[in-house]
């Protein structure tokens, strides 16, 4: 789109009851339900390429889930992105959209819209300014290409018959050729998330692989709880893993338990009822720290000597935790080697996680074994897409899950 357009004000995109009657359109294209990151991209995909299109959201607002993303700036894809950042039973489906559509294909649309970009760490790539810039470069390609954004839109049913798609809504009933579901997955539900693309696979037959929310808080017990709460607040680099799986990132210590980066990607992989393990110093070795300064400061108290490799308030909560106290001269290698392993290997079993309240993500979806990962059409019903994050497809922290938006939706905008 030239930047002459005058950008459109995704705020104010909640349009008339009659808006797709004005058209004038009997049987459109594609009709996309979900405006957000990947309806957006396979409608203006598909307007591109002269296809009749119309996106339907009952949100008031186009990308609402873009526009409060990574702390309002965006992170809208990461450099580095493999199959191997996301999650799925079917690892490899998602391979095709993502060397189709790359992260370099989304920047320079980026950039094509003069908006400012910086990479931070671990190749993430946000907005200089905010989270709103990518909302309207995507809305404003929509509409530039002729497509329709119809908001604040319910949808009531959905069927195939005719071989046509007939969607009833709270503004009437439209029809078209082709069916995008692009409706996202349970997570935040206060901004409108709901299971409906789960529903209108199952109807179509498709299975659904088991959900649950992923990149998510963990919570304490009261007995974890009881020794944390001073901590509250209090963050620092860590070593997080669950089975072979690791990330060091940031750790915060919340109200509920346990949050940052780290803590967000384990999630993802963690099973209930089982510990992870958490290095809280992973660049120093607390025990010889330790011995070295039983030697060289006796009549220091063994807290504030833990002190020096860790934040002053959660080396006094280990020590009480683990019950070692005192001077560091009189405690003996057996006390030294239980500080050490608190430090190094915290084994932590979680009782449970913040919920889709807080997830920033829905783990499972669609069964993508039903699905051509060429063109996100399901196998077995003519016209009928999935993208996004209704699919059981979920990317790691970090602008993964932007980026399988984008792909995916490009995709199947290719497609109808």
């Amino acid at each position: 789109m030239p930047r002459d357009i005058a950008p459109t004000d995704p705020t104010a995109l909640a349009l008339d009851e009659d808006l797709p009657a004005k058209a004038g359109v009997k049987v459109w294209d594609a009709i996309i339900l979900g405006a957000g990151a990947a309806g957006l991209m396979a409608g203006l995909t598909a307007a591109k390429r002269g296809r009749k299109v119309l996106l339907l959201d009952h949100a008031r607002r186009a990308g609402e889930k873009i526009r409060i993303s990574g702390g309002g700036r965006c992170n809208f894809t990461n450099r580095n992105t493999t199959a191997s950042n996301f999650l799925s039973d079917n690892p490899r489906f998602c391979l095709s959209a993502l060397k189709a559509f790359t992260p370099g294909d989304f920047l320079r649309l980026v950039e094509a819209h003069g908006i400012g970009w910086h990479e931070k760490t671990l190749g993430q790539l946000f907005c200089d300014d905010t989270a709103r810039d990518i909302v309207t470069l995507l809305v404003d390609e929509l509409t530039f290409a002729g497509g329709t954004l119809c908001l604040d839109t319910g949808i009531k049913a959905v069927e195939k018959r005719d071989n046509l798609f007939h969607v009833a809504t709270s503004r009437g009933s439209e029809k078209a050729l082709s069916l995008i579901v692009a409706t996202g997955g349970k997570s935040i539900p206060k901004m409108g998330a709901t299971g409906l693309g789960y529903d209108i696979a199952r109807q179509f037959g498709l299975a659904i692989t088991q959900t649950r929310p992923g990149l998510v808080p963990l919570t304490f017990s009261e007995e974890q709880k009881a020794w944390s709460t001073p901590l509250v607040g209090l963050s620092l680099d860590a070593l997080v893993s669950f089975g072979k799986t690791s990330f060091r990132e940031g750790l915060l210590f919340t109200h509920r338990g346990l949050s940052g980066p780290s803590i967000l990607q384990i999630s993802s992989y963690w099973q209930e009822g089982k510990a992870i393990r958490i290095n809280l110093a992973p660049d120093a070795g607390c025990l010889e720290i330790l011995t070295s300064a039983r030697t060289l400061s006796p009549k220091q108290d063994v807290a504030t000597v833990l002190a020096n490799l860790l934040p002053k308030r959660l080396a006094r909560a280990i020590c009480e935790r683990e019950g070692v106290k005192g001077h560091i001269a009189e405690l003996g290698d057996k006390a030294l080697r239980k500080l050490d392993q608190a430090v190094h290997d915290w084994q932590l079993i979680p009782v449970g996680t913040e919920g889709y309240r807080t997830a920033e993500v829905t783990l499972g979806g669609v069964d993508t074994r039903a699905i051509s990962s060429k063109t996100m059409e399901a196998v077995d019903v003519d016209g009928l897409y999935f993208v996004g994050e209704v699919l059981d497809v979920t990317g790691q922290l970090g602008g993964y899950n932007f980026q399988w938006a984008w792909s995916s939706g490009h995709a199947a905008g290719n497609a109808v």
